[in-house]
């Protein structure tokens, strides 16, 4: 089975059988904080397009949680990723994820669309229920029923994405026929990324988002993740659905460097960082997020030097993939 084709987002950086590669936003070392200082940030963001990589993500923390420890780059996830749509051309456009019960659906619908449509095609939706108790109290939602209200908002926001929808929710209200939200997007709908259980199934994940976002885990763990995962895709749709996850990096100037453990990622030298990714291609990864909070060259540089030697690795191989479409 290979891959539907959706937006010009999703085309590009989910390849059957391949790995892409994106970054995470903010691009710069925080690893004594939670706020990032956002200086340069609409470079760092130009200069991993220019490099050609094939996305960028960006989180929703509406609030700065300390025991959380990470603020991330501190403007709304829209405003900022609408604002990035026109500072870039090609790169695709990526949230990881919007904790749904925390916003409506429909306003959350309306931007995604917004940006699909003003980047022509780049947004990616990466959506989960939220873990942060602590956003919840100040929005006066129930941090028990964030299952359900997750549940609701992801097919609220499939329905309201085709013409003058009829449907009714028990806590968003409902359409009835003769409204129609605007604009619609670039495909026939924008690409809905599940991240991790977000209390759910992994049977309802398989049938009903357009791929998943889960966290690293030993490579053992993760192939038989992924591969649980995809024989449930193959019972409930005609085609494959991706499989991505973000790792943090501290990338060592030592080529050789080997592998040490931090936290969700690793310190190690670009010939192991090289390896280990050809490792997470094979076990069927389509695109990793690389986070760069913990790395301690000098952020320009890192990415140069992984665009220079690793992207090549990946990303050509992808070019190929593609022209044979």
């Amino acid at each position: 089975m290979t891959f539907k084709t959706i937006n010009k987002a999703y085309n590009s950086v989910f390849k059957q059988n391949e790995l892409s590669i994106g970054v995470v936003v903010p691009i710069e070392r925080y690893a004594t904080g939670p706020v990032p200082r956002m200086q340069d940030h609409v470079k760092r963001v130009q200069q991993v397009e220019s490099l050609g990589f094939k996305s960028i993500w960006i989180r929703d923390i509406p609030l700065n949680v300390p025991s959380f420890g990470d603020a991330g780059q501190t403007f709304d996830p829209f405003t900022y990723l609408g604002f990035l749509a026109g500072q870039t051309s090609e790169i695709a456009l990526g949230v990881s994820s919007i904790a749904l019960p925390l916003h409506h659906p429909l306003n959350i619908a309306k931007s995604a669309t917004s940006i699909d449509q003003l980047s022509g095609g780049r947004m990616l939706l990466g959506v989960a229920s939220g873990d942060r108790f602590d956003e919840y109290p100040a929005m006066g939602i129930d941090y028990e029923k964030r299952g359900e209200l997750f549940r609701e908002s992801f097919n609220y926001i499939r329905n309201v994405q085709s013409d003058f929808p009829t449907f009714k929710t028990n806590n968003y209200g409902s359409f009835q026929g003769h409204v129609d939200m605007l604009p619609k997007p670039t495909a026939h709908k924008v690409p809905l990324l599940m991240t991790g259980s977000s209390r759910q199934s992994l049977e309802w994940n398989a049938k009903n988002a357009d791929g998943w976002m889960n966290y690293p885990r030993d490579l053992y763990s993760q192939n038989n993740t992924i591969r649980q995962y995809r024989e449930l895709v193959a019972e409930t749709s005609e085609c494959d659905k991706p499989f991505m996850q973000p790792m943090y990096l501290d990338l060592l100037e030592d080529a050789n460097a080997k592998p040490q453990p931090i936290q969700l990622g690793f310190r190690l030298g670009i010939n192991y960082l090289t390896d280990y990714l050809d490792k997470l291609r094979s076990i069927g990864v389509n695109h990793l997020a690389l986070n760069l909070r913990f790395n301690t060259m000098h952020v320009e540089d890192t990415l140069e030097l992984i665009a220079k030697n690793v992207l090549p690795e990946f990303h050509n191989k992808t070019q190929k993939t593609e022209h044979h479409e």
